[in-house]
């Protein structure tokens, strides 16, 4: 078993000691088609499976809204506009985070996701920046399960459980 020292912070984007400063970046390579990865981020279906159970409904126009909520909750747990669409390869959002007042409360961010082939694998890029300083971890804090979600999906086609899926599973 290997412990931290107590002098020593374990950098956490889900506990918010990670250092964001506006902007948080996550790259991760997975081994798909840049197509099927696309698909992976835009199909509700899809999506729910590494998202919390969270769908995502547009018609990915450029300039078109998108609304998120989980199938059976009353509330939409995100919405924004689609900035840039340019399958299957740049997907740029605005996001509002709904899902609590806290978060409400932190304004308008915005989302880059950047698909880059490399061989037979892809690089994803996801940049959440526009983040206000003292920005809460509730909304940059998820990616890293999220991310890790979508490439277990794609890979193995089996789920990940992390805390935050666990967590919403249960309601």
């Amino acid at each position: 078993m290997t412990t931290t020292p107590a002098s020593q912070t374990v950098v956490s984007f889900a506990d918010g000691t990670a250092p964001v400063s506006g902007t948080a970046v996550f790259e991760i390579y997975i081994k798909t088609s840049p197509e099927k990865l696309w698909a992976a981020i835009t199909d509700p279906e899809q999506r729910a499976k590494y998202n919390f159970g969270v769908q995502v409904h547009s018609d990915w126009a450029p300039g078109s809204s998108y609304r998120s909520g989980a199938p059976g909750v009353d509330i939409d747990i995100a919405a924004g506009e689609n900035l840039v669409v340019e399958p299957p390869r740049l997907l740029v959002q605005s996001f509002n985070a709904l899902w609590s007042e806290d978060v409400k409360a932190q304004g308008t961010t915005r989302v880059t996701w950047e698909i880059e082939p490399v061989g037979d694998s892809c690089r994803l890029t996801v940049v959440h920046d526009q983040l206000p300083e003292t920005a809460n971890a509730e909304l940059y804090g998820g990616w890293p399960m999220i991310l890790s979600g979508l490439k277990t999906l794609l890979e193995t086609g089996e789920l990940l459980t992390t805390p935050g899926s666990l967590m919403y599973a249960e309601g």
